[in-house]
């Protein structure tokens, strides 16, 4: 990581669980998603705030004269690469999780889990 960047900390912020009306019925996905509807406003609640805090220092490293930018696509490059550090790490999974209302061990969470598709195609 630069420098510049390592420099500063990213600081998770507080969640409230939003009392906003449930989403669309979930069948009703293209996809098929049957995930309990609580939980993904939790978890896209806990993205936004993530993203919110990640445009905030970005933000104030360029304030304080700390980064330099030269156009919009460096900073959705620099915007990006931040947020797949943090996501990449033990700390910004277990910060999901926690928002989500989930008690964890760092120790315990895998930043490699395994995709065990049940549906097999015939192409």
């Amino acid at each position: 990581m630069d420098e510049a960047l390592s420099t500063y900390n990213y600081a998770a912020l507080p969640l409230e669980v939003s009392r906003e009306p449930m989403p669309s019925d979930p069948s009703a996905n293209p996809f098929r998603l049957v995930v309990d509807p609580v939980m993904r406003l939790r978890l896209r609640k806990a993205l936004a705030d993530l993203i919110d805090s990640h445009d905030a220092e970005l933000a104030r490293y360029v304030s304080d004269g700390a980064l330099s930018l030269d156009s919009y696509k460096e900073y959705i490059e620099l915007f990006a690469r931040s947020l797949r550090e943090t996501m990449h790490s033990k700390e910004g999974v277990a910060y999901l999780m926690e928002s989500c209302g989930f008690e964890t061990n760092m120790e315990d969470i895998n930043l490699y889990p395994e995709t065990r598709w049940r549906v097999t195609r015939d192409w």
